[in-house]
């Protein structure tokens, strides 16, 4: 249950801190950037699902859906917000 959680942490601060640097954002803080990272990884999951595409692998694998997943998360917030402000978290 630990070891999950850690994981989930570690794989959505990683994919939250690169997806805010890849879409041209300051950066949401340590919190921001995992929850970013961790609703990024439940978005890209969703997504892959939709092309029957299967993200079974490692960590590497988990950060990559992360990443697709939190830029996409990032996309849509600034779409919806006009692009004129930051998400603060």
């Amino acid at each position: 249950m630990l070891t999950s959680l850690l994981y989930w942490v570690i794989v959505g601060l990683i994919a939250g801190f690169l997806a805010s640097r890849v879409m041209r954002g300051g950066g949401y803080g340590i919190v921001g950037d995992i929850i970013v990272g961790i609703v990024g990884a439940v978005l890209g999951g969703f997504l892959l699902s939709l092309f029957n595409i299967g993200a079974s692998g490692g960590i590497v694998v988990s950060i990559i859906v992360a990443f697709i997943g939190a830029c996409v998360l990032i996309a849509i917030l600034r779409a919806v917000s006009g692009g004129r402000t930051r998400m603060h978290l």
